[in-house]
């Protein structure tokens, strides 16, 4: 059974894990602590793909001392070879004594393997420990793992009739300072940010990080089914996907000119087929997708069970019925016909409200 100084550990693990939250990807969020005779001695966590990993960081740091150390790491040891040595060879090659993990590794490539080889070698290992805490901080990374797409986080910011825009397009700012740099985190954390043709044409986004310290910048992506995205429009860089539904070469090229990438993804009636899109981005390595489109492109997301998590941000304002809604979705008959969704966290921002709801299984 886990004891109390093992969930202190782990929760100093889940800490430094943190600190990958907007460098990690593709790779997962994990944290290593070395603890022995009672005391700290080596931390590590992984911050890039192709650097070291957490455990292979703690373990330096501790030198001799890990040799019968307790690890804590936040995810299950990896077993292969990848663009690094295995950590489990790692941690028997250290001769640690035990070693407590979160989770398992949803890999298919470690799933069990990790722990199998520790156990092998002789080390008692405990695993469980905070689970959800390090689902939470991995929980694109698992969806990837786990079903080829990633975990899509649609945003949305309503007033408090839950409307985002007026019948005239204006929608700056319907919230304050504290929830727009707040949503900036969200961005910042997610590997794509993803928006619709209209939004592109009505608001001139950049959909890049501007409000929070970043060391990277996340792909965007446009989903533009007629290829319309205008030649000065803010998005386009080289760090742009445009999915379209058309193979023309010349609207094609034109966007290619300026920085931007295309891939043609049509479904049977001439418009983006969104799950193709979700399972390429999976395909390269996108954990988390952040989603800020109109009610046109949230409705058909939300149709077609894509849509994860809702990040809303009410403002302490009313609109009224004339004004834009956050879902374009058919007329409903029975209250029990939409998404089912639980709402997951409630909290303040400033003088607006943020609910995090996610739809059920």
């Amino acid at each position: 059974m886990p004891t109390d100084d093992d969930f202190r550990y782990m929760a100093r693990a889940l800490e430094l894990a943190e600190r990958g939250l907007y460098t990690a990807t593709p790779n997962p969020r994990v944290g290593c602590v070395l603890v022995r005779d009672g005391g700290i001695v080596g931390e590590g966590w992984h911050e890039r793909a192709g650097e070291p990993h957490a455990e292979a960081n703690a373990l330096q740091a501790a030198g001799q001392k890990a040799e019968g150390a307790t690890a804590y790491v936040t995810l299950e040891p990896c077993s292969h070879y990848g663009r690094t040595p295995p950590c489990a060879g790692a941690l028997i090659e250290a001769k640690v004594s035990r070693v407590v993990v979160a989770m398992r590794d949803p890999n298919p490539i470690v799933a069990g393997k990790g722990l199998a080889a520790l156990e092998a070698a002789g080390i008692a290992v405990e695993c469980g420990v905070m689970e959800n805490d390090a689902l939470e901080l991995n929980i694109g990374f698992v969806q990837r793992m786990t079903t080829g797409r990633p975990w899509i986080r649609l945003k949305v910011a309503a007033s408090l009739d839950g409307r985002t825009a007026l019948a005239n397009g204006k929608s700056q700012w319907i919230t304050g300072d504290e929830a727009r740099a707040d949503g900036h985190g969200w961005r910042a954390r997610a590997c794509a940010i993803l928006t619709g043709i209209g939004t592109v044409k009505d608001d001139d986004p950049q959909l890049t990080v501007r409000d929070v310290e970043t060391p990277r910048q996340p792909l965007r992506v446009v989903v533009d089914s007629r290829l319309e995205t205008p030649d000065e429009a803010r998005v386009l860089g080289e760090d742009t996907l445009i999915a379209c539904a058309i193979d023309d070469a010349a609207s094609r090229d034109r966007l290619q000119a300026r920085g931007a990438e295309v891939v043609v993804l049509p479904d049977a009636t001439g418009k983006v087929d969104l799950h193709a899109l979700f399972i390429e981005l999976g395909r390269r390595g996108i954990n988390e997708v952040h989603v800020e489109a109109g009610y046109k492109l949230n409705g058909s997301l939300l149709r077609a069970s894509l849509v994860d998590e809702l990040l809303v941000y009410l403002a302490p304002r009313i609109l009224g019925d004339s004004a834009h809604g956050m879902f374009n979705l058919p007329e409903l008959t029975d209250l029990d016909a939409g998404p089912q969704l639980y709402v997951h966290e409630v909290t303040t921002i400033g003088a607006d409200i943020r609910v995090i709801a996610r739809i059920k299984n």
